[in-house]
């Protein structure tokens, strides 16, 4: 019996269109911005006009202070910042400048320079950070000043009412202090008068004086020795009596006499001779 014979048929596989899928790129993450770290000092800051003059009554017609090269040592980050003054800058501390830096000048007239609120950057600069702040220059503080004023004010009051009460005895010897043995010939309307305006001119050293026991008693060293009742000796060292040259006490090295001759009264032996001073004065 003949075998059948079968014909091997190659069927072609279909042509299927591969399809490659791209993946998209991660888009670059963007640059954040630069937060600007407040410090301490700024976390209180008042936003108004300032005004700021140079120390010891300076008054130059012109005067320039550095507005670049200068460092502000950081607590927070612990090393020396460079500062700069820069009109286009929202911060006077270099390392956080950003762009072009267009330098600016501090310049003060007539030993004053006013800064208005809208610059917060030199505001800050001159109150907060420059080397040279309360030493070469200082911001004009109204309510300090104001409560400087009022201290003068009542100083001044407290001079004026001290005045008014003296009597004769302790106005001559305040104003002796000032005037010296002229106040001797002196009458009582032109020493109140004197005492008055000495006490409005120099308040405090006034009621210094006034407060001073030691002042009574050196007016009082002073008459007896105009009067003739003690003398002081031509080199200033010795004080004696005046009728009969008998030391009475001896000025101590470098001392004033009539300083020196105040304090002796206060011992035992200078009241006794006090008193009997007292009683030919009168």
């Amino acid at each position: 019996m003949a075998k059948k014979q079968t014909k091997k048929v190659e069927v072609e596989e279909p042509y299927v269109e591969e399809t490659v899928v791209l993946e998209a790129p991660e888009p670059e993450p963007k640059p954040q911005p630069v937060v600007k770290k407040e410090l301490p000092q700024e976390s209180a800051w008042e936003i108004k006009d300032r005004v700021y003059i140079l120390k010891h009554d300076k008054r130059p017609l012109s005067w320039s202070i550095k507005s670049a090269n200068v460092y502000y040592f950081d607590k927070e980050k612990g090393y020396e910042r460079e500062l700069k003054y820069c009109e286009n800058q929202r911060t006077p501390f270099v390392d956080e400048m950003q762009g072009e830096q267009r330098l600016a000048h501090i310049i003060f007239r007539n030993g004053n320079l006013y800064v208005p609120k809208e610059k917060t950057v030199l505001q800050k600069l001159l109150s907060l950070y420059h080397p040279m702040r309360d030493r070469l220059f200082e911001e004009v503080n109204e309510v300090v000043k104001a409560v400087d004023e009022i201290s003068v004010l009542e100083t001044e009051i407290n001079a004026l009412n001290a005045a008014q009460s003296l009597d004769i005895d302790m106005a001559e010897a305040v104003m002796r202090v000032e005037i010296g043995s002229k106040v001797s010939e002196m009458s009582s309307k032109e020493l109140k008068r004197d005492l008055l305006l000495y006490a409005k001119r120099n308040p405090r050293l006034f009621l210094e004086l006034v407060n001073d026991d030691n002042v009574m008693l050196r007016n009082f060293g002073i008459k007896a020795t105009e009067m003739g009742i003690i003398k002081l000796s031509s080199d200033q060292r010795t004080f004696s009596w005046g009728s009969n040259d008998r030391k009475l006490m001896t000025v101590p090295f470098d001392e004033h006499p009539y300083s020196a001759l105040a304090a002796w009264f206060k011992t035992d032996e200078g009241m006794e001779i006090y008193s009997n001073i007292e009683k030919r004065l009168n």
